[in-house]
């Protein structure tokens, strides 16, 4: 199986940025934990970042033809980032939406997801853990059932 995680924008400062709601973890610790952890669940792990959203949008469009499911943390992207609503729509892919804190234990704009309605599953709020569990969801079997696309 072959993924991709795709992380949004401001997750490259992962480590320094917020850490009361993100940790101090850096986004290279925890990659590299996370190829250790796919590679044991026999996952070949690609990991991408991009602060745009029409880069992350060509990303998307890309992973049809490399990938077997992505991983995605839009970050803010999530709340208003149509584009990628319809990217995720667009493609034939399972796609798990992560987020480190919970967005709804946050400010009231972080409460709605745009992407959700076109994503297999949501994790959030388990640190850098949410990553690890997608990963888990994706070797127990997810595919794009759960996948709405209206």
């Amino acid at each position: 199986m072959r993924l991709l995680l795709l992380n949004g924008p401001n997750l490259n400062l992962l480590g320094e940025r917020e850490p009361r709601h993100y940790g101090r973890e850096t986004w290279p610790e925890i990659e590299q934990r996370l190829h250790e952890r796919a590679a044991g669940l026999g996952i070949e792990l690609t990991c991408r970042q991009q602060n745009s959203e029409g880069a992350m949008v060509d990303i998307l469009h890309a992973a049809r033809h490399e990938a077997d499911g992505v991983i995605l943390n839009a970050g803010a992207y999530t709340h208003y980032g149509y584009a990628l609503r319809d990217a995720i729509a667009s493609i034939d892919l399972p796609v798990v939406e992560v987020h480190l804190s919970l967005p709804e234990s946050r400010e009231e704009f972080r409460h709605v997801s745009v992407i959700a309605p076109v994503c297999v599953g949501r994790i959030a709020g388990f640190g850098a853990l949410s990553y690890e569990l997608a990963l888990e969801a994706f070797a127990r079997g997810v595919r794009g059932a759960g996948k709405r696309t209206t």
